[in-house]
């Protein structure tokens, strides 16, 4: 018998890291950024960079000082049931449509942007403090349209097709842990619909999508780190996709089909 899969193909997928990235100030451009650290590590067409959310958010100058923050009478409430800070529990609600989930030390909610996440996204780490500021970083107003933005103006520089990727690290209703995920993205696919496609034995696929993009930034976390390692960006080599449109967006689940919610 016969046991080799007539279909399979040696795949080999690179993750390069950009080491040595400056720390992103206010007013940089990102893709000025990028370009520089591309002279010792240069991209090649169809590759995929994966930027992390808060460099763009510190580029784009997304701080804000908690104790700028008057909390209402909502967000005073809500502090008192969660035990997390008034001022940042104001600073979540004026970044979110509606709260999800809520007991003591969690505050679930949606994002202005549509994805679910927790204290919708606002962070405390890698940023600077003193004694006199408490820091805070918002999520980019718009990733995608930041995505579109590097992507374009690599494209331009470079002539090559650079798919760009900002992930950022969200929890999961069922499972433990956190993992990168895709809040925007450019110049590629971020859901394939296999729908129709055979598998190993010719039965044809029904309902299967993949969240390719959430997979790639996932990969690149791996690399990035979650802690002190320094890694912004990461070059993922070794996939190719005829479709060259498409957002994060696709990969937001409606709330009328999200049985979480």
């Amino acid at each position: 018998m016969n046991r080799k899969n007539p279909n399979k193909r040696n795949r080999e997928i690179r993750l390069l890291p950009l080491n040595d990235m400056p720390m992103a100030l206010p007013g940089d451009n990102l893709a000025e950024l990028l370009l520089a650290r591309f002279q010792e590590t240069p991209p090649k067409d169809n590759d995929i960079i994966v930027i992390a959310q808060k460099i763009v958010s510190k580029a784009e100058n997304r701080y804000v000082n908690l104790a700028d923050i008057r909390p209402s009478d909502d967000a005073m409430q809500l502090a008192a049931e969660t035990g997390k800070d008034p001022r940042l529990v104001e600073l979540i609600l004026s970044q979110s449509k509606r709260v999800v989930r809520r007991r003591r030390d969690v505050l679930i909610v949606e994002h202005e942007l549509g994805f679910v996440h927790a204290n919708a996204g606002i962070d405390h780490s890698n940023i600077p403090q003193n004694d006199n500021r408490e820091m805070v970083l918002l999520l980019p107003e718009d990733a995608n349209a930041s995505a579109r933005e590097i992507h374009a103006e690599i494209k331009n520089r470079l002539g090559i097709h650079l798919a760009v990727i900002i992930n950022d690290s969200l929890g999961r209703a069922w499972r433990n842990g956190v993992t990168g995920i895709a809040i925007g993205a450019a110049g590629l696919p971020c859901l394939l619909n296999l729908c129709g496609e055979k598998d190993l034995y010719g039965n044809t696929l029904r309902a299967t999508e993949v969240g390719i993009a959430d997979e790639i930034a996932a990969a690149a976390s791996l690399v990035m780190g979650q802690a002190a390692q320094g890694i912004p960006a990461v070059l993922v080599r070794g996939l190719e996709f005829s479709d060259r449109t498409g957002d994060a967006s696709a990969l937001i689940r409606a709330p009328d089909k999200d049985l979480f919610r």
